[in-house]
């Protein structure tokens, strides 16, 4: 048989995700094994995951694996690992930021890193870009607290808040080097601040981008429209061939309707997420602020702070976002920073699917 028969395993809900959480000593070294036994974990493939701990959705399908860092600039290194659901497939080409927000309360969980009195910074290196983020959370008694007054939408009821800070990253955040290019007949900005995002006006699509998610996935022609432009983006972006690939996503803007700068609907890729993620809303934020960009005609810019609120389609997500333009004008990602909540759901040790099982979905 892959793998081990059982996993020690943390179930936590990351912002607005919700993912299993492994140390990467527990996992096989071996990128085929380790993601054959994720896929059983998690009950993949099949639509509801009825075999195991997935939630039949892409933001209830992840995995988060967390290890000591040998980069001096870290504590604690993170892989993030998108599960498919109905199909077998287990993607590290993008990070996720809702689950960050766990990372650093299960490294204390863990045992990896000394809590604080009253609060606890992690800096934590995301091993699928290589950037860097601080996690910074209550803790008390050596032990992560839980439980406080932040609310985010998307999330019943409250929790403690998990500040998340990103430094300036070192990759272009306009990767083909254009504030606005054509793909697919569509004018479009291609951004990368954490996340490779494609920002469409939702008008060029011939939709509203209020629309509700399900409506959304079930307009097929836009699907197909929506396809094209992520393939042909992925190539611009130096991504390659993203067929298989859950990046980039792509964001419908539309103005707000909610007090915010912009409403959004992202595609993950093909399903339309409920909320936004915390890494999409930072590329959403700094692309929209880029002069000459697609998101400057739809979005209404505060004339000062960093703070902007962006809308989705269960509430809004509120981050601070600057840009700085260096040399040649280029702009840069000065700052990006968010709140979000994290709460442990179970800790204990997960039984997968055998391996070679029959499977019927």
């Amino acid at each position: 048989m892959s793998g081990p028969e059982e996993l020690r395993c943390m179930l936590l809900r990351g912002g607005t995700s919700k993912g299993a959480y492994v140390l990467a000593e527990d996992l096989p070294a071996e990128p085929a094994e380790r993601d054959d036994l994720l896929l059983r974990v998690m009950g993949s493939p099949d639509p509801r995951q009825i075999d195991g701990l997935g939630g039949a959705h892409p933001l209830t399908s992840k995995v988060a694996v967390v290890s000591v860092s040998e980069d001096p600039a870290a504590d604690i290194d993170y892989l993030f690992l998108q599960v498919g659901v109905e199909r077998a497939e287990v993607s590290d080409r993008q990070n996720c930021g809702n689950l960050l927000a766990g990372v650093g309360p299960f490294a204390v969980e863990r045992g990896l890193v000394e809590p604080g009195r009253e609060r606890t910074s992690v800096r934590i290196r995301m091993l699928n870009s290589g950037d860097l983020a601080v996690v910074s959370f209550p803790t008390e008694g050596g032990r992560v607290v839980y439980t406080g007054p932040a609310e985010i939408s998307g999330v019943p009821g409250t929790a403690a808040p998990v500040f998340v800070e990103f430094p300036r990253r070192s990759g272009p955040l306009l990767p083909t080097g254009r504030a606005r290019d054509t793909v697919a007949g569509t004018a479009v900005t291609c951004v990368d601040n954490g996340m490779p995002t494609v920002l469409v006006a939702a008008s060029a699509l011939d939709v509203t981008g209020y629309e509700t998610p399900r409506d959304l996935e079930e307009d097929l022609a836009l699907a197909d429209r929506v396809r094209a432009i992520r393939l042909e983006a992925g190539r611009l972006m130096g991504l390659g061939d993203v067929e298989n690939a859950s990046v980039p996503k792509v964001t419908l803007l539309a103005p707000p309707r909610a007090g915010g700068v912009v409403s959004t609907r992202t595609f993950i890729p093909v399903r339309c997420h409920t909320s936004i993620g915390v890494l999409g809303a930072a590329s959403v934020a700094a692309g929209l602020r880029v002069e000459g960009g697609v998101g400057r005609t739809v979005a209404r810019l505060p004339e000062r702070g960093d703070r902007l609120r962006i809308e989705h389609p269960t509430g809004f997500l509120d981050i601070e976002s600057g840009l700085a333009y260096g040399p040649g004008g280029v702009p840069e990602a000065r700052r990006t920073a968010v709140v979000r909540t994290a709460r442990k759901i179970f800790d204990g040790t997960v039984f997968p699917r055998p391996a070679g099982a029959a499977h019927q979905p």
